[in-house]
């Protein structure tokens, strides 16, 4: 049972604290500013202090919060969980918590105001692909960085996000191989609904 706590807080930090050094690296120069003389404008986040700000960005509220709120808990607990162990580079983490709503749009939005308002290191959210789709500009333009938690359809790749899930060469093809070969499955039908992961081809 204590191995078993102990793993579990292993991959509580895994979704935060292996982002440590990767936190005062967003404090650094945002792309896109000032870019008309080439030179970039400095970022809004704050280091002098003993604490460092992460936002949060989850469906709390819509259709999508009865998987995003779990999502949520388990970042707070982390993050609880590594303040208690003394932060990160030094630095208590300062949660600042946004609602997506279970929208884009509002994903978007509210991700432009967490790098450009609250100005966090880095943020931690998202759960559907159009949700991630929707903040990927607002963190290419602001140079922001993005942890997205789930798995997600591929084809994707940005400096500004780490994509933590495993994609269809992961999970769905190996599937169908193993169906077709080892069960020796003539045809199937790959039945998906009319949405960003299951449109975009493999």
């Amino acid at each position: 049972m204590r191995e078993k706590r102990s793993h579990s807080r292993l991959k509580a930090y895994a979704a935060l604290g292996a982002a440590g050094t990767l936190l005062l690296s967003a404090c650094g120069a945002r792309a896109g500013d000032d870019a008309e003389n080439g030179a970039a404008a400095e970022s809004c986040v704050d280091t002098d202090g003993d604490t460092i700000k992460i936002g949060f960005i989850n469906s709390l509220s819509g259709t999508m919060a009865i998987s995003e709120t779990t999502v949520n808990d388990v970042l707070h607990l982390a993050a609880d969980q590594i303040n208690e162990d003394g932060g990160v580079l030094g630095y208590e983490l300062e949660i600042v918590e946004e609602d997506g709503q279970s929208d884009p749009a509002t994903f978007s939005e509210r991700s432009d105001a967490l790098l450009n308002q609250e100005c966090v290191a880095a943020v931690f959210g998202g759960w559907t692909s159009a949700s991630r789709q929707a903040m990927l500009p607002v963190f290419e333009g602001n140079n922001g960085l993005l942890f997205y938690p789930t798995q997600y359809e591929g084809l994707e790749a940005s400096d500004n996000i780490f994509y933590s899930g495993a994609t269809t060469n992961q999970q769905i093809i190996p599937a169908l191989e193993y169906l077709l070969e080892e069960e020796e499955i003539e045809s199937m039908y790959l039945v998906g609904s009319d949405y960003v992961f299951p449109a975009r081809p493999t």
